[in-house]
């Protein structure tokens, strides 16, 4: 029987409830908060429960090796195997029941392999790129053909920015998303009508129309964790970085970037340049549930686009981080302080990402990076000196780019001497200031398709006046690997590094392996195509 209380016993309670939630851990009332975001959709959240398509998330195979996924900056085939975890996708799996997320180039899976799915599904969603477009258009069609009920959008920067010359070039794609896409998939999957989802552009009476905008997600922390998603679908030793300890989990605590970098595809398409993130509390809490569900993982790293933008929000993840013993590495622009450092490194973080991109000041301002070499060498000598390894990117080939400045960045890479490198080459991405910038100066050699070659391997897209022939261009790309990884100073240090730790020795031979197969089959492929131009002249 109940047992009734009195109006006094009753407020009594009310207040030692308040009590006792006002003194509980911060991280214990996240917690609380992310095993209902993980148990709730939006919908279910405000009362109702309504009734989803079976959805399958698709990153569909591809070139073999080829990182083209929903977290991928540069979509290409690496130098050695490497996979960035498709948290693009994961988020709003996590946000419909019932759904399913397929990462086919980690577990290699073939187009045979995976379409027969579609068989299983109502809601089928793609994420394709720029270099990938035209693979995943027949790879939509080929679901189609297994399932011609299923109705199949594609998301992605490339339809964000070309909606309707997507939907031209890939018949069996229903629509395409304009904008953030974790909402509009679950619009869809409750069955909307294509008409009344905002943010999309779909196929009717044998043309497009194109929805109005929906608004910009502010509050990150309604979104659920996208880790639950990882332990069901994905194959967590499948995910390697050259840079990062193995294995490893990549995930965001936020979105956008304030940054104005010319070549950059994220800020200037899907996520924007306003920082929005989620509290340090859930931040915490997700971190605290990420050690329980994944005890084998050695290191996580946060892939915001600049995590340390926020120094005071940067410092107070760390010390949480420290607390749970969670070694961490995350992006950084060269311009970190010494003392939001020395607190990083107090509590967990390994590694900083940085993209130094040139060693030449011209150049940074023609691509609108915002820093300076000054501020460049005093960040990379405050890094050394506590002891944070880094992992430097650099690019060649931006406007103003010469035999001379690509020689002066070289020998930058070797003055900062980061732990490891990448060379990218430019890549104009529809929808960044990049590409536009080259198409209104007739510098592009290449179509949106052919960023990357029959391999998956970037292909030198711009030609302007003072930069070096497409050939050239490729052998400084080799020549600054060499020029970097083949002095003494460099090969004692990774050889130390090798000898310390087995694993890492193992990790290093496999990489170098593939390293040099890479680039004998570049050789190889400039040569045929050499011969197959000479033949056709």
């Amino acid at each position: 029987m109940p047992v009734k209380l009195t109006a006094k016993a009753a407020l009594i309670t009310r207040r030692i409830g308040r009590f006792i939630a006002c003194r509980m851990p911060c991280w214990c009332r996240a917690a609380r908060k992310l095993d209902s975001q993980a148990l709730a959709t939006p919908s279910e959240k405000s009362g109702g429960m309504p009734d989803y398509k079976k959805t399958l998330f698709v990153n569909p195979p591809s070139f073999e090796g080829f990182d083209g996924g929903a977290g991928a900056r540069y979509q290409c085939r690496r130098e050695v195997r490497s996979f960035w975890y498709p948290t693009w996708l994961a988020q709003p799996a996590a946000m419909i029941p019932g759904s399913k997320l397929v990462d086919a180039p980690p577990d290699d899976l073939t187009v045979d392999q995976v379409a027969p799915m579609a068989k299983d599904y109502e809601l089928i969603v793609i994420h394709t790129s720029t270099p990938s477009f035209a693979n995943d258009a027949r790879f939509a069609a080929r679901m189609k053909e297994e399932n011609p009920n299923a109705m199949i959008g594609m998301v992605g920067a490339h339809v964000f920015v070309l909606p309707e010359h997507s939907l031209q070039h890939a018949p069996a794609v229903d629509w395409v998303s304009t904008q953030e896409f974790d909402y509009t998939c679950v619009d869809i999957a409750q069955g909307k009508p294509l008409s009344e989802v905002g943010g999309i552009a779909y196929r009717e009476n044998g043309g497009f129309v194109k929805t109005p905008d929906r608004p910009t997600i502010m509050d990150m922390d309604a979104l659920p964790s996208v880790l639950d998603v990882y332990k069901r679908d994905l194959t967590i030793p499948n995910y390697f970085n050259g840079y990062l300890q193995h294995p490893y989990i990549s995930f965001y605590t936020g979105r956008g970037c304030k940054s104005r970098c010319t070549f950059c595809i994220w800020p200037q398409t899907i996520s924007g340049h306003l920082y929005r993130v989620k509290g340090v509390d859930l931040v915490e809490a997700e971190m605290r549930r990420g050690k329980e569900l994944f005890p084998e993982v050695k290191e996580w790293f946060f892939d915001d686009d600049t995590l340390t933008d926020n120094a005071p929000r940067v410092e107070e993840i760390a010390r949480r981080l420290g607390k749970l013993g969670i070694t961490w590495s995350c992006n950084a622009k060269p311009n970190v302080s010494r003392s939001t450092l020395e607190v990083l490194k107090d509590n967990g973080l390994r590694l900083l990402l940085v993209g130094y991109e040139s060693g030449v000041q011209d150049i940074l301002n023609s691509m609108k990076k915002g820093t300076r070499l000054d501020h460049i060498r005093k960040f990379t000598k405050d890094c050394h000196e506590l002891g944070i390894k880094i992992h430097g990117t650099f690019i060649l080939g931006i406007p103003g780019e010469t035999p001379e400045t690509i020689r002066q960045t070289i020998e930058f890479a070797c003055e900062m001497n980061p732990e490891t490198l990448q060379v990218s080459l430019a890549a104009p991405y529809p929808g960044t200031f990049l590409y536009n910038q080259a198409r209104e100066n007739g510098w592009l050699q290449a179509e949106e398709s052919d960023l990357v070659d029959v391999h998956g391997v970037q292909h030198a897209a711009l030609n302007y006046p003072g930069l070096l022939t497409t050939d050239m261009l490729f052998d400084s790309v080799d020549d600054f690997y060499r020029k970097f990884y083949f002095r003494p100073k460099k090969m004692f240090s990774l050889l130390g590094g090798m000898i310390t730790d087995p694993q890492v020795m193992k990790r290093r031979l496999r990489e170098g392996k593939e390293f040099f197969q890479f680039l004998r089959e570049r050789k190889k492929a400039e040569a045929q195509e050499k011969a197959t131009a000479a033949a056709a002249v």
